[in-house]
Order: C-alpha cells, then sequence, then structure tokens
C-alpha cells in the first residue's frame, strides 16, 4: 500500500518549484530533494536514474555487484507515469537507492559478496527493502561489500576492492563499502546497508556521508545474508542527516517531521579512551569539531567507558563467531538456497574471511559453547548495564567521538596492518575500536562527516545515543550537522 505525500515533503515540493534540474546537479540532490522536485514535477524519475547511469558509466570504482539500469528505467518510467496521473505517492516516489549485496532483492541475484551465493535469486525483498520500495523507491542495483560482511576494507577477492570515494587508491571502509562509496561518489542519492561491528558507519566515516546504526532489533533483520541474530542491523546511509530522518520514518513508520535539538541544552560525553591515539589529521578535525559544539552551546563532560571497552573486546567476537555458524546456516536452509555453511566455506574466496571460516567458524578454533554463554549471559548485560549508567549519571544525550582512528588507507598493503602513528597495528580491530563497543551493546550510532583532512580524506564524527533513543540522537544530528563544515563533492565529481 502507498504511503501518502508527507505535508513536510510537500512543503520542500515547492521549494524546488521552478526549472527542470540540470544532469550536472541533479545526480547530487539529496533523498529529500529528489522526491520532493519528482512530486512537483520540475523532474522526472527517468531523467534522475538515466543521469546517473551515465555517472555510474563501467563503474571504476566497483561499488556495484549487480547494476540493474534496465530494471531501475522501467521502474523509473512507471513512477513518472503515476505522477502524471495524479495517483497517491509515497514519501520515496521516483527516489533511486543502492543497497548492499546480502539484503535480499526479489528478482536480482543477492551474493553476500561471496562466490557460493552467486546464483541465489530471492522470491521476495528483504522487509527493510519492502518498506522503501513501497515507498516508491527505485533499487539501481547490490552493492559490493567486504566477502560475506567479514571485515572493514571491502577489499573483496571475489568481486574485486571497492574504490574509496575522494580518492580511488584508498579504501572504502567496510563491510558495505559499496553502499557508502556510492552515495559518497554521488552515484545515488542514499541505500541501504548493514552493521555488526560498525559496518554502516565506517565507509560511511570514510567516504564523507552519514550513517545510522539503528538500535538493534528496531529494524526488520529478516532476509539478510546474517552474521549474527546478536548484533547485526540493517542501516541507512545517505548524504545528510535529514535523508537518514526520512529513510528511518519509512523503515519504522516514524513521522518524517524532526526539528533539530536545541543545542544549548544538550550535553554530550567525551570517553576518553575512544578519543586517544588518533591520527593526527583525525584528532585536528576531531578537536576542531568539538570547538564548534561548545561554541553552539553544547555541554562536554569528561567520561570513563574503559570498562565496557574491555569487555566488548572479550564478549563481541565470541558471540559474532558462534552465531555465525547457527544463524548463517539457518538462513541458508530457511531461503532453499541448496547450500550449507560448508559449501560457503569451501569457496569463500578473501584470505582473511577465508581463515575466518575455516579456523575460527568450523575449524578447531571455534568458540566453545560456555565461552558464548559466558559473553551472552555476564559480559554483554554487563555491557549494556554499563553504557546505561554512563548516560544516567552524567545526563548525557549521547556520546561523541571520531567514528575510526585514521582516515582511509591505501587497498594495496592494508588487509593485514595499517600504520598509525609510525607504528604498525593490526587493519580490523584498530578501524572497528570505537564502533565496536556500542554495537555490542545494541545502543544506535550516528556517523557523520566532520571535514576533510589536508590529503582531502573524510573523517566521521560519531554520535552514540541510550538504546531506543534513535529519533532523538537523528534530531541531535540534524543540529550538529548544521555546526559542522560542509563537505564538497569528490574533485573527480
Amino acid at each position: 500500500m502507498k504511503v501518502h505525500l508527507t505535508a513536510g515533503l510537500t512543503a520542500i515540493a515547492a521549494v524546488f518549484a521552478g526549472p527542470a534540474f540540470a544532469a550536472d546537479d541533479i545526480t547530487t540532490m539529496s533523498a529529500a530533494e529528489t522526491a520532493s522536485a519528482i512530486a512537483g514535477q520540475t523532474l522526472t524519475a527517468t531523467d534522475l536514474v538515466n543521469a546517473l547511469i551515465a555517472r555510474t558509466g563501467d563503474d571504476p570504482g566497483n561499488v556495484y555487484i549487480t547494476f540493474d539500469s534496465e530494471g531501475a528505467l522501467a521502474a523509473a518510467a512507471a513512477a513518472d507515469e503515476s505522477v502524471k496521473a495524479g495517483e497517491p505517492l509515497g514519501p520515496l516516489h521516483g527516489v533511486p537507492i543502492v543497497v548492499k549485496d546480502n539484503i535480499a532483492s526479489a528478482g536480482l541475484p543477492t551474493t553476500g559478496g561471496t562466490p557460493a551465493l552467486k546464483g541465489w535469486v530471492p522470491a521476495e525483498d528483504a522487509p527493510v527493502l519492502k518498506k522503501l520500495r513501497d515507498a516508491g523507491a527505485i533499487l539501481l542495483g547490490k552493492t559490493n561489500l567486504h566477502e560475506l560482511a567479514f571485515g572493514i576494507t571491502s577489499n573483496n577477492a571475489a568481486f574485486g576492492a571497492v574504490a574509496n570515494a575522494y580518492d580511488p587508491d584508498r579504501f572504502a571502509g567496510g563491510s558495505s563499502g559499496g553502499t557508502g562509496a556510492a552515495i559518497g561518489a554521488r552515484l545515488a542519492p542514499a541505500g541501504l546497508g548493514t552493521d555488526t561491528g560498525g559496518s554502516v558507519r565506517i565507509p560511511s566515516a570514510l567516504n564523507g556521508v552519514s550513517g545510522l546504526r539503528p538500535t538493534t532489533g528496531r529494524y526488520p533483520a529478516e532476509g539478510i545474508v546474517p552474521i549474527s541474530a546478536t548484533r547485526d542491523t540493517p542501516g541507512p546511509i545517505a548524504r545528510t542527516v535529514s535523508d537518514l530522518v526520512l529513510l528511518d520514518a519509512v523503515i519504522t513508520g516514524s513521522t518524517a517531521i524532526l526539528d533539530p535539538a536545541d543545542l544549548g541544552t544538550v550535553r554530550l560525553g567525551v570517553p576518553g579512551v575512544l578519543t586517544d591515539n588518533l591520527s593526527p589529521e583525525t584528532d585536528r578535525l576531531f578537536k576542531e569539531a568539538l570547538d564548534k559544539l561548545q561554541a553552539a552551546g553544547v555541554t562536554l563532560v569528561p567520561v570513563d567507558i574503559s570498562t565496557e571497552l574491555e569487555l566488548s573486546g572479550k564478549a563481541g567476537f565470541p558471540i559474532a563467531l558462534w552465531e555465525v555458524k547457527r544463524d548463517l546456516a539457518a538462513f541458508l536452509e530457511t531461503h532453499e538456497t541448496g547450500l550449507g555453511l560448508q559449501d560457503i566455506a569451501d569457496e569463500v574466496a578473501s584470505p582473511d574471511v577465508k581463515f575466518v571460516f575455516d579456523n575460527l567458524v568450523l575449524g578447531n578454533q571455534a568458540i566453545p559453547d560456555a565461552v558464548y554463554r559466558e559473553a551472552m549471559d555476564d559480559m554483554r548485560p554487563l555491557i549494556q548495564a554499563g553504557y546505561a549508567e554512563v548516560f544516567a549519571a552524567n545526563k548525557l544525550d549521547a556520546l561523541v567521538f571520531p567514528t575510526t582512528p585514521l582516515p582511509a588507507q591505501p587497498i594495496t598493503g592494508s588487509d593485514e596492518t595499517v600504520s598509525l602513528n609510525g607504528e604498525d597495528v593490526p587493519t580490523f580491530p584498530t578501524f572497528i575500536r570505537n564502533t565496536d563497543p556500542g554495537s555490542v551493546a545494541g545502543i544506535p550510532g550516528l556517523s557523520l562527516p566532520a571535514g576533510l583532512t589536508s590529503d582531502g580524506l573524510p573523517v566521521g564524527l560519531e554520535l552514540d545515543g541510550p538504546a531506543y533513543s534513535d529519533r532523538h540522537l537523528l534530531s541531535l544530528g540534524l543540529a550538529v550537522e548544521a555546526v559542522l563544515p560542509h563537505l564538497p563533492a569528490p574533485a573527480s565529481n
């Protein structure tokens, strides 16, 4: 059933009334602007999809696994006919989106970024994608990812490495690298990723866009190739927080109208353990962001979450590595893929993911049941209680910290280690250091651009809020976004 166009979008449509947009402009429009312009008949979905197809070309950034230009053009033509006929329009009517290729899409392959699933074509959309399509969104294609979502570089040995939107020699982050890079490169206004330990927020930060990890369980996770039922969630990625508000509203049935928070009443906790040992440019941009927030009236409160960080380091991997064996096997059977867990493992192409499956999931280093139970029954509740106490005792709206300790690193040579302040450190744990604890706790996290380094690379600022404070976190994000510098499009654009 179509959702009627909201009053808010109708108002925005009035702003965009006037001459049709030039092709160079329409590829940079936000999702909300696009929906408003299409509803106001100053833009057609067909013109926009054609412009995005032309911009994508042969996909030099390797953001797609499946680019469905034919299907997108057919959907755009149908969307334009609905507008001409005066039919009720959904809040995303005619808006092109991209979706990570571990989210089931009817009629298109859903590979999970792994060879064994490249022939699986689901009959139905995952519920989270269905909500967006029912609201009028047009699916451009399925985006590349770190194989089976088990990594943060999106250097996928089966489908190729995803290039960063701001530097093709740097990685896009992951595991939702294709979605983050596509939106950062202006190949689509918005899309979906998934987040287990940072996989929406990390590519958002590294590609200069915004991403929301909702409170775990707030979005439907069915129809998504899983790692961990406890930790997985889909999440939206876009270039503006207002677009995240719109996507969140469609997915949850909330209102798309949300006012920015009054920064003069906001208290943000600054966890020292997440703000130490940053790259010099990340440190500079983070401190500049804090200065801007203080100047806007925000109260900054030093807080200690070192215990939560330590516990999440002990609990996070056992939960994910034990649950993937259960959850991925059940998914393959439920969706009648004809494959078992060993079939998937046998064809894994990326060396890092191959090691995980052969040794830590199916091999002799697999997580014992007792270790998993301790992580779930003892440590995770302590992490959740610890976060709740920090928020309550300090009367915090959110925590604030850099999304990652350093910006995107070179694709070549960074699979295992990267250099941070003159020391070679392991890539995966370094990049998830700040995002993973909130993931284990299941609280919402919002990453938004903080600025560009002297080398022109994006750095992200993250806000983590109490469980189920998602809408307030987005309201806060609207206000914080207005204080931070607006990132220019990548130079190639």
